[in-house]
Parts: C-alpha cells; sequence; structure tokens
C-alpha cells in the first residue's frame, strides 16, 4: 500500500559539522610537528620554557582585559541615569571598552600548547588587528541579523531588543491603576 508522500530523508549535515572537526585535527598534527621541528633545533627545554611562558603571558593578558571589562561595567553602571552623580544623558561606552573579548580570546590562544595558537594569540594582542576583527565581526552579525529566518534563534534575540531611532536601551516598568476596587471577601478556597 502506498501513501503518496515520499519517505523521510535524514537531514543534511552542514558543511561546518563535516569540516571544522577535520580542520581541528589538523591543527593539532600541524602544532604537534611544528613544536617537535622546533625541539629538534633548539632542543626539548626551550619548548619547555616556550610553553611555560605561553602560560603564563597567556594568563596575564586574560586576567587584565577581565579586570578592565569590569572596570569598564562598573563605570557603564555607575553612570546609569538615577544613580547617585550620574548625569540626565545616557551612559556613553566607556574608553577602551572595546576589543576585550578578542583580548581574552588571545590570552586563551595564547595559553594553548602550541607556536601557532601563539602567533594568532599574539597578533589578538595587536589594537589594529582587534579593531578590524571587531569591524568585520560586527558586519557579519548585522548582515546574519538581517537574513535571519522568522522563527530562528537570532529572530528571537532581535524581536528582544528595543529598538529607538538612537539605538538606546531604556529600562522601565508598566503600571495599570485599574478602576476596580480589590473584593474584601475573596473566594474561598475550593476543597476536594
Amino acid at each position: 500500500m502506498t501513501t503518496g508522500t515520499p519517505p523521510p530523508t535524514a537531514p543534511r549535515r552542514s558543511r561546518a559539522r563535516t569540516f571544522i572537526p577535520l580542520a581541528v585535527a589538523a591543527w593539532v598534527v600541524l602544532e604537534i610537528w611544528l613544536l617537535t621541528v622546533v625541539a629538534d633545533v633548539a632542543g626539548g627545554f626551550t619548548v619547555l620554557l616556550l610553553l611555560i611562558g605561553g602560560v603564563v603571558l597567556g594568563a596575564v593578558v586574560m586576567k587584565s582585559a577581565g579586570r578592565r571589562a569590569f572596570r569598564n561595567l562598573t563605570e557603564t553602571l555607575q553612570r546609569m541615569p538615577g544613580q547617585p552623580g550620574a548625569t540626565a544623558a545616557s551612559p556613553d561606552a566607556p574608553s577602551g571598552s572595546k576589543g576585550n573579548g578578542f583580548l581574552m580570546l588571545g590570552g586563551l590562544l595564547i595559553m594553548i600548547p602550541g607556536l601557532i595558537s601563539d602567533v594568532a594569540g599574539l597578533l589578538l594582542l595587536v589594537p589594529p588587528v582587534r579593531e578590524m576583527l571587531g569591524r568585520r565581526t560586527e558586519k557579519s552579525l548585522e548582515r546574519r541579523m538581517r537574513t535571519a529566518t522568522p522563527g530562528s534563534l537570532s529572530d528571537a534575540f532581535q524581536q528582544a531588543r528595543i529598538h529607538r531611532p538612537d539605538g538606546k536601551v531604556v529600562q522601565g516598568e508598566v503600571i495599570r491603576e485599574s478602576d476596580s476596587q480589590p473584593d474584601d471577601n475573596p473566594r474561598p478556597p475550593l476543597t476536594s
């Protein structure tokens, strides 16, 4: 007996799910090979010192970026309208508040054992590189938000935002005053 409907097909696997594991495996193999080449040329103790130095430098970078991000958050919250000493205008972004995420990513890449990840992490410590990556990331996210299909996760984020011409979010509370008075004799609870 045929129903006229085609048999269900398995969902097609995305390219990212196929190539990301392959790329990570190739990266790990390349990192190990490069470390063995450097160990042959400079010695195992030198490689060990490079790896320990990378962990220490990465931790210092991540710690300073985290402190900087926390300080910027605190300054922004203190400048919010309604706080003591705050102006009526909306808070501007504190100077140097951009790039904390890329600084933390750079520190993490430096902490990961390997020379390629160290070079990528050191590149993220350069301010022009961070600014360029920030602009490209922002443009990519805006493009994806515009092309989001209704009902997707990005559509939920877009719907959750409060839009104003200047792009600022106004927090508030809605209070409705009703004309009806509460009952003095509430209904008794339901009993079984």
